[in-house]
């Protein structure tokens, strides 16, 4: 056995591979309807959406795992849930070609930022509250559904909660696996896992030759270049360096480019570095040691990889489950995360009322020209930063 493979094996952990699996539950079930939703929008066939979501699988999955173990640190990348919402917004009128036409010019832009340098230069101007407090901000709302699922499914939570706080006293490193188990053993108990959900069913790609017209560069490559790197990387960006992660910026944006150029034609309409999951993979659930918590990144690779090739059959799992255990487990897992971010965000006075705004400006989820809170989060805290007396 390699001394690579060796240490693979000695830093994978059970942790690991459940925070890497709640990840990609998080992901999955949170936003792939709209992604489906597009696509339909768009006029994509049945089989063109199936093919969708294996080019998106399996492109997340080969990032995750490629950038992972490249750097030894977490990256995890997702599709663009924005770019899905704005897609969904165009609407149809185009040809297949292209439409798809536009998701190669995107992914080829992202490249270009990437490998540029350009993206990078502009991120490293963000100060560190900011970035914390933008962190906080978009994490916030899965804190608070923890307790808004219990208003609906109260015993369930209320099980997972006790589940968390009395591990995280006697096993910290195993308390969101030990929740989630709870959590699907109560579900299971109480009749809630809908079993007549699943079914099986495997994703075929399915090839779009790629052409281009002024109308698609003009309202769809271009809108969704500027709402992907705005609303999904730049808060990716701030949630590895919040997390203590600090992987390089560059080649990482300019490979998940790349990747995409190949899988676009099959309908990776846009791929990004993640912020929620990545949270999930970054914090001291994924392991106690930070240096072993790439292997939670990878975990979810993996994930997505069964995501892109099961395609429907993975969707029916996710969907047997009660929406209030995904959102359970999701606020749970994030917990440390979002507290460690607010302790960030606040911590030099100078910046605290700056990071304040920027906290609740990305937190209110506001919505302007198609670009999310995350991005207007920021905005607005360095305004107040500049402004601060001197």
């Amino acid at each position: 056995m390699s001394d690579t493979a060796r240490r693979l094996g000695r830093d994978l952990s059970l942790s690991a591979i459940v925070a890497g699996a709640v990840a990609v539950l998080v992901g999955f079930t949170s936003s792939v309807a709209l992604v489906f939703q597009a696509a339909q929008s768009l006029g994509a066939t049945r089989a063109q959406t199936g093919s969708w979501l294996w080019a998106l699988g399996i492109g997340m999955g080969v990032t995750c795992i490629g950038l992972s173990l490249r750097y030894r640190q977490p990256v995890v990348t997702a599709w663009s849930t924005p770019g899905a919402a704005m897609l969904i917004a165009v609407g149809g009128g185009l040809p297949m070609a292209e439409v798809v036409g536009a998701f190669v010019l995107c992914a080829a832009l992202t490249m270009v930022a990437g490998f540029s340098g350009l993206f990078e230069r502009m991120i490293d101007r963000i100060p560190v509250a900011l970035a914390a407090a933008m962190l906080a901000g978009v994490l916030l709302r899965f804190g608070l559904d923890v307790f808004v699922s219990a208003q609906v499914q109260p015993a369930l939570v209320l099980v997972m909660l006790a589940t968390y706080l009395v591990a995280r006293r006697g096993s910290p490193r195993y308390a969101v696996p030990l929740t989630l188990l709870a959590g699907l053993l109560a579900a299971g108990f109480g009749g809630q896992i809908r079993g007549e959900q699943l079914a099986l069913s495997w994703a075929v790609p399915e090839f779009v030759m790629p052409s281009l017209s002024l109308a698609a560069v003009v309202g769809i490559a271009i809108p969704l270049f500027v709402v992907t790197m705005t609303s999904q990387n730049v808060p990716g960006v701030a949630v590895q360096r919040a997390s203590g992660f600090d992987p390089p910026l560059s080649p990482s944006i300019g490979w998940i480019g790349t990747v995409n150029i190949v899988l676009a034609p099959f309908g990776a309409y846009a791929l990004n570095l993640a912020a929620i999951t990545a949270a999930i993979c970054m914090g001291r659930e994924a392991h106690e040691d930070p240096s072993r918590r790439y292997m939670a990144a990878v975990a979810a690779g993996a994930f997505y990889l069964l995501v892109g090739v099961f395609g429907a059959t993975v969707a029916s799992v996710f969907a047997a489950f009660p929406t209030e255990l995904v959102m359970a487990i999701a606020g749970i897992a994030l917990f440390g995360t979002l507290g460690n971010a607010l302790a960030t965000a606040m911590r030099e006075e100078p910046a605290r009322e700056a990071a304040l705004v920027a906290f609740l400006v990305t937190a209110s989820g506001l919505q302007l020209w198609g670009i999310g809170g995350a991005f207007w989060g920021l905005v607005a805290g360095a305004i107040v930063l500049q402004l601060r007396p001197r």
